[in-house]
């Protein structure tokens, strides 16, 4: 898997190894896709962007430093050789964050006399291709629900065409709303450029990363960032649709949506390193959502609006990635139950009671609104839900999901005590200890001395690691350390670890989940096997795509990355990881 992310927190773009356009979305993440041939198979009708090198032999790419602007650089093994910058304008403008519905390119001779070729085929719908219409130094492209347009210094009839030609100096390509150009073309591009290098920048300056694995630090924390929707704060799960977990598997789902547990792990890692801006663009996110439930029922994911109705269908118009499909829009996930949301909501809220650097710290009344989601929590711990693996057709009482409710109600009670609310801090911390002592007696099995995954049944599941995180368990406890060694036997694979290794609903899983060998880590690390966590970590680092970043899935054998990608569980994962096995900065003064 060769693919490099560009975006704005608006859109974005895949361009593979060769530096073409393979998917892309607009107006947003998951919107009508204008670049589809990540999912197109071999039709040329599909979208994608290329700008091609005449007889090229070698093609090498890499970000500009701290960026999400690209650099791919084409030669031809006979002196010619041109460098393609691709980027989403994003920088501020007039007190407000610049990043328009739009793509920029910049290609420029780098030596000899080479020969280019322009191919911009936008996609329409789900599989087909959009009308186009041209002006002097223009073409608009009709799509279904909008018309992008392509403003560029390059002979418009070559492009169309797809005509090579020389390229004798730097040609600039503007891809946006339908809307006249202002201003100079080729400066104001390469002002845009400049002035979005300097955005990242000094976004990436204000991160606190570890001294060890700086650049994949830095290069997961950029990612995550393009997977919020700034406008309204909310997080996706990856970029991507339909990108199955193995070859074949018909486990192929549409991640373009804001899951709640997702986002959760996603600024949990972030914090750490300091990004407060996602959290607190993800904080007024969730505060709608919750205003929107009023009390009652939280979906485990929503529309980046706040959408809750995100019906799934089947694209019958694209054969899918490498012709596995099918290629579904929208996911049904939405209409199940799942219990951890209320935690994850909880948790990912309590921050804002304690931390002054926030612009807006929150007060009694947020407490309130927040309290209505605990309701929900103590009213479902030991209710059936589809668990936070979404298991279509089986529905149990999932420790995970009960200890992610006890976790909200533990931290509504921290958070009563920083407002001084000493009678709801008792309240709620009553009735997290009832929550507690519940778990732990349903879950825990006397005779294989382990927690299973399910009150009363004796199920493994990766997730069991996670009670360290939630600080259910210490790592000294022994019921944490026979469970993580039972897990961890029945689990891994060699340097990867599964879910589960039961059937569900599509049979028996193929592929390790890339952000529970994470876990795995940092129970390592917890459980005093510091070698082994670094070793461990390091494996996974040399997995990364050249991008510097991981899918979903691996497979165990193999080690080919599948799945929905740039997946936020998996750079999360890289993340916390790196800062907790690092070295100090001490050491290094």
């Amino acid at each position: 898997m060769n693919l490099w992310p560009i975006g704005n927190c608006q859109v974005s773009a895949l361009v593979d190894g060769t530096g073409r356009f393979v998917w892309g979305c607009v107006p947003r993440v998951d919107g009508e896709p204008a670049f589809s041939a990540l999912l197109g198979g071999d039709d040329p009708d599909t979208g994608y962007w290329s700008i091609e090198l005449e007889d090229v032999a070698t093609t090498r790419q890499h970000y500009l430093r701290n960026t999400a602007v690209l650099v791919t650089r084409h030669e031809d093994g006979h002196g010619n050789a041109i460098e393609v910058v691709d980027f989403c304008p994003r920088f501020q403008r007039d007190g407000r964050t610049y990043r328009p519905t739009a793509w920029a390119r910049i290609v420029r001779p780098v030596s000899g006399s080479p020969r280019i070729r322009v191919a911009l085929r936008v996609g329409k719908g789900w599989g087909g291709r959009a009308e186009e219409t041209a002006g002097s130094n223009h073409v608009r492209y009709l799509m279904s629900e909008l018309t992008l347009r392509l403003t560029t210094d390059a002979p418009v009839g070559r492009v169309r065409d797809e005509q090579w030609f020389r390229l004798e100096r730097p040609l600039h390509f503007f891809l946006g709303p339908d809307e006249g150009f202002v201003g100079h073309l080729g400066e104001t591009v390469a002002t845009m450029r400049d002035r979005t290098i300097a955005e990242w920048r000094h976004w990436s300056r204000g991160l606190a990363t570890p001294v060890e694995w700086q650049g994949v630090v830095i290069r997961s924390a950029i990612t995550l960032k393009l997977c919020q929707h700034e406008e309204t704060g909310a997080i996706v799960a990856a970029l991507t649709t339909s990108l199955p977990e193995h070859a074949n598997s018909g486990r192929n789902w549409d991640y373009r949506y804001c899951w709640i547990r997702d986002a959760y792990y996603t600024v949990q890692a972030l914090n750490r390193l300091g990004a407060l801006d996602v959290l607190e663009g993800y904080l007024e996110y969730l505060r709608n959502i919750v205003d929107g439930a009023r009390g009652g029922h939280i979906q485990p994911l929503y529309g980046v609006g706040g959408e809750a109705l995100l019906e799934e269908r089947i694209a019958p118009d694209l054969p899918g990635y490498r012709g596995m499909g099918p290629v579904r829009v929208g996911n049904q996930a939405y209409e199940q139950i799942q219990h951890d949301a209320y935690g994850q909501i909880v948790l990912s809220d309590v921050q804002a009671f304690f931390d002054q650097r926030l612009f807006r710290l929150s007060g009694p009344e947020d407490f309130r609104s927040l309290e209505r989601v605990g309701e929900r929590a103590w009213a479902t711990y030991d209710k059936p839900d589809a668990g936070l693996w979404e298991l279509r057709t089986k529905s149990h009482v999932h420790t995970y999901s009960a200890a992610m409710c006890w976790a909200a109600c533990d931290r509504l009670a921290k958070a009563a005590d920083a407002l001084h609310m000493e009678e709801r801090r008792t309240f709620w911390a009553d009735r997290a200890e009832h929550m507690r002592r519940v778990i732990e007696e349903r879950a825990w099995r006397e005779d294989t001395q382990r927690i299973s995954a399910t009150f009363g049944g004796d199920d493994l599941d990766a997730s069991l690691i996670q009670l360290l995180d939630l600080r259910f368990l210490a790592p000294d406890d022994p019921r944490f350390q026979s469970t993580l060694r039972a897990v961890e036997d029945g689990l891994r694979r060699g340097s990867h670890m599964l879910r589960y290794a039961t059937e569900d609903d599509f049979g028996l899983p193929h592929t390790a989940f890339n952000v529970c060998t994470f876990w795995l880590i940092e129970a390592l690390h917890a459980t005093g096997r510091i070698q082994d966590a670094r070793q461990l970590f390091e494996e996974m680092v040399a997995r990364c795509t050249p991008a510097g970043l991981l899918s979903e899935d691996i497979d165990p054998v193999t080690g080919e990355l599948w799945g929905n990608y740039p997946q936020t569980y998996s750079l999360v994962g890289l993340i916390n990881c790196a800062v907790l096995l690092s070295k100090p900065w001490s050491a290094v003064r």
